[in-house]
C-alpha cells in the first residue's frame, strides 16, 4: 500500500461544548486532488487549518511523509511543505501584491529584494496576474485576488527547498464569484497541478457543485465530526448515501439536520 502523504489518526477538535471533529481519520496520498464537501459548520475548514499546522488538535496524531508533526507550524519543520489559499484570499490591504506574494521571503528568508522581485513576478506569471505587482489589494476584483493569494501559496525558495510547498490547501476558492470567475479559477487549480511539480497535491474544501465536480478526484463527505462516505467524483450521482444524495438535491428533508 501506497504511504498517504498525510494523515490524520484520531482527531478531535472542539470549540467550548460543540464538538466539531470527532476521532477523525482522513488520509491525502501525493499527486491527488481531494475533495472535502459536507454542510456549513462541520469542521472543514479546522481540518484544513490542523494539517497546515495553525490549529492544534485536543487529541489524535497528524503524519507528514510518515513522520508524527508535534505542535505546530513554527513548533518545527515538516518534512513536506504546505501552502494554504484561504477564503478570503487574506491578503494585507496595506502592502502592494508584490509585497504580498513574497511576504514570507521578504519577512523570513536572506534573499536579496531584487531576487524575490524575480520570484514574484515568476509566480504571478503561473496564476496569469503578469504585470499588477504594483497595484494594492483594493484595486483588484474578487477573482484577482484570489489568482494573487494561489500566488503567494505556491511560492518558492531556492535557497531553502525542504520549504517549498508541495501541497496546497484550498478554504472554499471559488467562493463568492461568479460561474465565470469559478471557471477561472477552477481551471487554475488544475494547471497548477499539472503545470507546477513541485505542487502535484491539492486538499480543497467547497461548497460549489461545479467546482467539485472539475477539481476533484476524489470526495470526501464530512458530516458529524467523522468520514461518513468517500469515493471518485464519478460516484457522486450513483451513490446510494443519504447524505450525499441530501446535500447535491439541497432537500430540506433527510438526515442533514437543517438549522434554520
Amino acid at each position: 500500500m501506497e504511504e498517504p502523504l498525510i494523515e490524520l489518526k484520531g482527531i478531535c477538535k472542539s470549540f467550548g461544548s460543540n464538538i466539531i471533529l470527532d476521532h477523525l481519520d482522513l488520509k491525502v496520498y501525493r499527486g491527488e486532488a481531494l475533495v472535502v464537501i459536507g454542510p456549513s459548520g462541520t469542521g472543514k475548514s479546522t481540518v484544513l487549518r490542523i494539517i497546515a499546522g495553525l490549529l492544534a488538535p485536543d487529541q489524535g496524531e497528524v503524519y507528514l511523509q510518515g513522520q508524527k508533526r508535534s505542535g505546530l507550524i513554527d513548533d518545527g519543520e515538516d518534512p513536506i511543505g504546505i501552502g494554504m489559499v484561504f477564503q478570503q484570499a487574506a491578503l494585507f490591504d496595506s502592502l502592494t501584491v508584490e509585497e504580498n506574494v513574497g511576504f514570507l521571503l521578504y519577512q523570513h528568508s536572506k534573499l536579496s529584494p531584487e531576487r524575490i522581485q524575480k520570484l514574484v513576478n515568476r509566480s504571478l506569471d503561473t496564476v496569469g496576474m503578469s504585470g499588477i505587482g504594483h497595484l494594492y489589494p483594493a484595486d483588484l476584483s474578487g477573482g484577482m485576488r484570489k489568482r494573487v493569494s494561489f500566488a503567494r501559496a505556491i511560492m518558492t525558495n531556492p535557497d531553502n527547498p525542504q520549504e517549498n510547498p508541495e501541497v496546497i490547501l484550498y478554504d472554499e476558492p471559488t467562493a463568492g464569484l461568479d460561474p465565470i470567475a469559478s471557471t477561472v479559477i477552477e481551471d487554475l487549480v488544475r494547471q497548477l497541478q499539472r503545470d507546477n511539480s513541485g505542487c502535484s497535491t491539492y486538499m480543497m474544501v467547497t461548497h460549489q457543485e461545479s467546482t467539485i465536480r472539475r477539481t476533484a478526484d476524489r470526495v470526501i463527505f464530512l458530516y458529524d465530526g467523522k468520514v461518513q462516505w468517500e469515493g471518485d467524483v464519478s460516484a457522486i450521482d450513483t451513490t446510494d448515501n443519504p447524505l450525499v444524495q441530501q446535500f447535491f438535491s439541497a432537500s430540506t428533508t433527510g438526515p442533514i439536520q437543517v438549522v434554520g
